[in-house]
């Protein structure tokens, strides 16, 4: 089978992992791949991703590799074998493939942690909202590609719809909430819908007022998707030119600590409703 030309985040986060326990063992890719009876070049596709890992082999590599946590091995397994098409595959070819990844790693998330300074979170933006921020900004998008993008945004809430919906904790400034991206209209309808969501058991929007002071974030925008194990997460940042999937461990560490702290700086999720309440009456 030819290697993959574009494999998707999840695959090159299996790839990568192999490649992390390979390089903490002090093993060369060469051994590994004598060792499960594959080409170097083969070695490499599984490390990049391009290639897809059996179970078996998988697991003989982490055996050699010497890794002793049964639930991490067990988690790399489900992503070696899992063959799920997900609805965001219709927009293949239609939208870049960092949304599409965007919407699978969000799929698979065990609790979503946003955190946003001048933007609504993607997944609380209603169309009218979406469809505003992407016609004032991306004046060279075609209309259709805006619509294709804005009916992605609204899909991508389906995780939330779920019977067993993950938990989404979104921290968010005042800022966000105050600039109009539309017209009023559009602007008293994200806040109303923003208010609607906050009534879901499980999730939540807090938001960290004007008058907070030594606020910290001005410079963060982030998507902080938590798997089942830690060494798992992934934290989507973004960027002047776009947006970037983050997974090594410093790193993610690093994210965590700053939702931690957005967080403690933000009002109670009565606070943050009620402020949120002033804010469209005063439109």
């Amino acid at each position: 089978m030819p290697p993959r030309l574009k494999p998707t985040a999840r695959q090159v986060r299996l790839g990568t992992e192999l490649k992390r326990l390979r390089e903490r063992a002090d093993i060369t890719a060469n051994e590994a791949a004598r060792l499960i009876g594959v080409t170097q070049s083969k070695m490499s596709n599984f490390e990049s991703g391009r290639a897809a890992v059996s179970e078996d082999r998988l697991r003989k590599l982490a055996d050699h590799y010497g890794e002793s946590d049964a639930a991490f091995v067990d988690a790399l397994a489900v992503m070696a074998t899992e063959k799920v098409r997900g609805w965001w595959d219709e927009y293949k070819g239609v939208l870049p493939p960092a949304l599409l990844d965007l919407a699978e790693l969000e799929q698979h998330a065990e609790r979503l942690r946003a955190f946003q300074v001048v933007h609504i979170p993607g997944l609380l933006q209603t169309a009218e909202h979406a469809r505003a921020l992407y016609s004032n900004n991306m004046t060279d998008m075609a209309p259709e590609a805006i619509e294709a993008t804005v009916d992605f945004r609204v899909k991508r809430r389906k995780i939330l719809d779920r019977e067993a919906p993950q938990r989404l904790d979104v921290v968010i400034h005042e800022a966000a909430l105050r600039i109009k991206v539309g017209d009023r209209k559009v602007a008293l309808d994200q806040l109303r819908f923003i208010l609607e969501m906050m009534d879901r058991p499980r999730l939540t929007v807090r938001v960290v007022p004007f008058e907070q002071d030594w606020f910290m974030g001005a410079s963060f925008s982030m998507l902080y998707m938590e798997a089942a194990l830690r060494r798992l997460d992934t934290v989507q940042i973004d960027k002047v030119n776009g947006s970037a999937f983050v997974d090594e461990e410093g790193q993610l560490d690093y994210h965590r600590r700053v939702l931690d702290a957005a967080s403690g700086m933000a009002l109670s999720g009565s606070r943050s409703r009620d402020l949120i309440h002033r804010i469209a009456q005063q439109l």
